[in-house]
């Protein structure tokens, strides 16, 4: 026969009961006795009917932990789980109400709580709506008056967004599978800015499709933003608080989606006037600047009379210095013609002289030694030239070796 440690029973027991599905997700109705709460705020108490009791403990902060009093009958939520150090069965209370809540209002505390720990009601999570939509999709049923109030008031406010319906029923057994299949039709077809879900008001028992799990989860995980006007103000469903926006009424949420025709129209004008004010300002603005800066230029211009008599001055000044220059450049000109002219080797022509050259040589003569008898001269006069031959005249007394060789005839002429 087997032998067990008391840590491997209590371990055993502890695993069997909190792997039980009946006891990990449990509804208990009794009355609230010998409540001690600790000072961490933390609550332990027991509930009893006429025949027995459960030890309970409750944590600081769940919700109706405010309502723990001796005596007083309650509904509690939570699970059974064993606490092995003290060997005692517990149920760990999650959620308290009053007794005679009824079994969905404890369903829709339970939900809730389960969801908000997922964290499907996170506002960091919710989107902005759209300022100025194209089209609004809407989930509820076209037989309703909600339809037609949604209407009138979109019509109303701004005509100019496309409205789509996606039918559904909003009450009945099936109303949440047809709520999801609404809402997801309209991400499907993906045309629509926002969505908005909505019914009129209804007892709980009305409104519990939209506190079901599905529709929560449809509405997380919905694409496009959507808006909760289901019910009356007073009324809360899970829908709401799983929304991006919660309206109090349908007609609400219509007001929420779209922009009223008339206040833009209202701020157009103010736009329009405060831009114009502010248009004529800045012209106005920049006319003066304009005209100051006119001002200073013609401040700034010179006097032109000042300036002209100036230019007029200058001008006699460099026309009398431009005139002495240039009677002294004349009378420079003409000084140097005189010299020039009287540098003219034809003037001594013109006044009888001539110029004699040796015909051979064209080498001019300016002595008697250069020239020998027979030698043929070219004579050079004002009017042309005259050719001559020297005469037989002596030779001078003491002829150079270079006279004579230039005064001796060349074989050739000895020839002739």
């Amino acid at each position: 026969m087997a032998v067990y440690t008391v840590s491997q029973v209590t371990s055993y027991l502890r695993e069997a009961l909190e792997s039980d599905p009946l006891l990990g997700d449990l509804n208990v109705a009794g009355e609230v006795s010998n409540l001690r709460v600790s000072g961490a705020g933390h609550s332990y108490f027991t509930l009893k009917d006429q025949q027995n009791i459960l030890n309970s403990v409750m944590f600081r902060g769940q919700p109706g932990s405010d309502l723990l009093a001796n005596g007083i009958s309650i509904s509690a939520h939570g699970r059974i789980t064993f606490y092995e150090p003290r060997g005692s069965t517990d149920f760990m209370v999650d959620l308290v109400m009053a007794e005679g809540a009824g079994e969905l209002a404890l369903e829709f505390e339970r939900l809730s709580l389960r969801l908000e720990a997922e964290g499907l009601f996170e506002a960091a999570r919710k989107r902005p709506l759209p300022q100025f939509p194209k089209v609004v999709g809407l989930v509820t049923s076209p037989s309703g008056a909600v339809f037609h109030d949604i209407q009138n008031v979109i019509r109303r406010r701004y005509p100019l967004v496309e409205l789509i319906l996606s039918p559904t029923t909003v009450q009945g057994n099936d109303a949440a599978a047809n709520i999801v299949a609404a809402i997801e039709a309209l991400n499907r077809e993906g045309r629509s800015d926002v969505i908005i879900v909505a019914r009129g008001g209804g007892s709980l028992e009305d409104l519990w499709p939209f506190n079901e799990e599905i529709v929560a989860r449809a509405v997380y995980a919905s694409r496009i933003p959507v808006v909760s006007g289901v019910g009356h103000e007073t009324d809360n469903t899970i829908t709401d608080r799983v929304a991006d926006v919660r309206a109090p009424t349908p007609s609400a949420a219509a007001e929420l989606v779209v922009p009223d025709a008339a206040i833009l129209k209202a701020q157009l004008r103010e736009i329009a006037v405060r831009s114009q004010r502010s248009l004529a300002y800045q012209l106005e603005g920049m006319r003066n600047r304009v005209a100051d800066h006119v001002r200073r230029l013609e401040a700034g211009l010179p006097d032109m009379g000042t300036w002209r008599r100036r230019v007029d001055d200058l001008a006699r000044t460099a026309h009398s210095l431009l005139t002495g220059r240039l009677s002294r450049d004349r009378l420079r000109v003409e000084g140097m013609a005189y010299r020039v002219a009287a540098l003219d080797p034809a003037a001594p022509l013109r006044r009888g002289f001539a110029v004699v050259q040796k015909t051979a040589t064209q080498q001019v003569v300016n002595s008697t030694t250069q020239v020998l008898a027979g030698d043929l001269l070219t004579i050079t006069v004002a009017d042309g030239q005259i050719p001559a031959t020297a005469g037989t005249g002596p030779m001078p007394k003491k002829a150079t070796k270079k006279q004579k060789a230039a005064a001796q005839p060349t074989g050739m002429e000895r020839l002739i």
